[in-house]
């Protein structure tokens, strides 16, 4: 493999070119492995960010996009439809909330934010009542496109630098109450007195439900989720959950909005619903609000991506979901969290590390400083496991069918590493 070529000419999400990192090279994966060119083989404790919940090289998988790339690999979604399409659509209708009954097919996770928010701008243009601002959650992150980073934290996140570029929404304080917590009213005080001071503004609230992710993997009281729900019904306000990284079971439930017993307006899916075999996702909302938009002055959703409803994603993105529903994902996930619980607590021991916290398969190593990544990235390595730390995170989410043994031995290399 041409490393030297990937160094000076192929530039790595979030790295400089001036000093690149160690890039290692693998050359195929296998159930939660990767392999690399001298053999060695790595428990992957990242699902390739959050999205190979299967693991890697399924068969199942692997037959969805063989048989349908002897059909069609693409074909536009414009005037023309087919039954891949139209299976995940109908899978998605079934497992989202009931409510939840209209599919808009994107691309990526980002892109399905910025969906999100075109519906909610249309939704009130169509009212009769043009809304511009969003409410959000500071420590949130929704995706690197440009509205998707307006509604990021842009005080504590990556996208700090575009501040004064970006549209300026509005930001709540982001909850304090874990998930095991009490509960504190207070908690939401922030959150309900910006939303009434700017109800006849706001379009939507738009939040990552229970786990905030890339902003700081913060696990906070569905109460206060659930709360966010209520405010936004007593003043007529759309809801956006952001399911992106949480969504198809990662936190225990199918979708995180289910801890709180709460539906959003609209939803955003992504990451995991193909299996982390390709890019697509998917905004997902009810039919009061789907038909609001399409009575205003376009007359439609001014929206359509090129590869919208690409027939090989959408044929392996209904394989991965009916994997879901013919395997004990739940009790797989909630094994996850049991070992999890059982074994980071340890962690706190280490005077380098500040808290640990867990929900579902996500497990978070939150140290006092940063990490420096090229030195614990070669540490974990040597030590037969891949971990992609971000500032002071390290955290694990990996595939769903993890061995006990080898989550111990991902465990261990944090524990070690730090």
């Amino acid at each position: 493999m041409d490393i030297t070529f990937d160094r000076d000419h192929i530039w790595h999400p979030y790295t400089s070119t001036l000093t690149p990192l160690t890039c290692y090279p693998v050359t195929h994966a296998n159930g939660v492995h990767l392999y690399l060119e001298d053999g060695t083989a790595l428990i992957d404790g990242m699902s390739s960010w959050w999205a190979a919940i299967h693991g890697y090289n399924h068969p199942t998988l692997n037959h969805a996009v063989t048989e349908q790339l002897s059909k069609m690999s693409h074909v536009m979604f414009g005037g023309i439809t087919h039954d891949p399409a139209i299976n995940v659509c109908k899978m998605l209708v079934e497992m989202t909330p009931e409510s939840l009954e209209k599919v808009f097919l994107c691309d990526s996770g980002s892109i399905s934010v910025e969906v999100a928010l075109k519906m909610a701008l249309q939704y009130w243009h169509a009212k009769g009542q043009p809304r511009s601002k969003f409410l959000t959650l500071r420590h949130g992150y929704h995706g690197d496109s440009f509205a998707a980073m307006s509604v990021t934290d842009p005080d504590n996140s990556m996208h700090k630098l575009y501040k004064g570029f970006l549209p300026e929404h509005i930001f709540a304080d982001s909850p304090t109450c874990g998930f095991h917590d009490e509960w504190r009213q207070e908690d939401i005080a922030d959150f309900e007195r910006k939303l009434i001071e700017n109800r006849d503004i706001i379009a939507a609230a738009i939040l990552e439900p229970i786990v905030q992710g890339a902003g700081g993997m913060r696990i906070y009281h569905p109460q206060f989720l659930k709360r966010v729900r209520e405010l936004c019904d007593d003043y007529g306000v759309l809801l956006i959950c952001d399911e992106i990284a949480t969504g198809f079971g990662r936190t225990g439930k199918l979708f995180a909005c289910e801890h709180a017993g709460i539906t959003p307006d609209i939803m955003c899916v992504g990451k995991a619903l193909t299996g982390g075999y390709m890019t697509m996702a998917a905004t997902i909302t009810t039919k009061h609000v789907a038909d609001t938009v399409c009575s205003g002055e376009a007359g439609c959703f001014m929206h359509g991506p090129t590869f919208m409803g690409n027939p090989l994603s959408s044929a392996v993105a209904t394989a991965s979901l009916q994997l879901l529903k013919d395997t004990n994902w739940q009790e797989k996930v909630l094994s996850i969290e049991a070992l999890f619980s059982t074994y980071l607590p340890d962690l706190m021991s280490h005077s380098k590390v500040k808290s640990v916290r867990w929900l579902g398969a996500i497990g978070v190593v939150e140290l006092h400083d940063p990490v420096d990544l090229a030195d614990i990235q070669r540490k974990f390595v040597e030590k037969g496991v891949w971990i992609r730390p971000f500032g002071r995170l390290v955290y694990m989410m990996p595939p769903y069918d993890i061995s006990d043994t080898q989550l111990k031995q991902l465990i261990d290399a944090i524990a070690s590493s730090i």
